[in-house]
């Protein structure tokens, strides 16, 4: 466990998020992910935490660790096709991970979700927060749109609007 981490987590908690990721930035993701969710027939969600308390980070708990949680409390597994998908931003460590429900993630595979969140990671780093969460919600959109195009109607399985943890 790192001393310099766990300061971070402690000194950017929650009120990061909110100063990063307004309301009107959110507005625009939220309609972002509703474009994409018109291409296809997969489900996305987009969560930021600002930073791990307790548990989780006193156990120093990776960001991938983190996002398999949150997958699974936000229920994105339980989609009709298994192609729910999760763009996760743990914005202490400015790490993004992306948990892809098994029918998706078989068709396009970690390699291809990695790129997709390094890409978004040079935007964040730059200070391009809401740039890079609609590139990387376009890119998984596409992907989506590739493997599971829509057919007929499609019912919205999931929220469209983003959550701050």
């Amino acid at each position: 466990m790192s001393i310099r981490r766990i300061t971070r987590h402690l000194l950017q908690h929650h009120w990061r998020a909110k100063q990063v990721f307004p309301k009107g930035v959110l507005d625009r993701i939220e309609q972002a992910i509703k474009r994409g969710e018109a291409s296809h027939s997969g489900q996305l969600r987009f969560v930021v935490e600002g930073a791990l308390d307790g548990g989780p980070l006193f156990r120093n708990q990776p960001a991938r660790e983190r996002a398999l949680d949150v997958f699974s409390q936000l229920r994105i597994w339980d989609t009709a096709h298994n192609n729910g998908v999760l763009i996760y931003l743990l914005l202490a460590d400015r790490d993004v991970e992306i948990i892809a429900d098994r029918g998706i993630d078989a068709k396009v595979g970690g390699e291809r979700w990695e790129s997709i969140c390094r890409a978004m990671e040079v935007e964040f780093r730059s200070g391009q927060f809401e740039r890079g969460v609609i590139g990387g919600i376009e890119a998984v959109s596409r992907e989506l749109a590739k493997h599971f195009p829509p057919s007929g109607p499609h019912p919205n399985e999931l929220p469209d609007a983003p959550v701050l943890m």
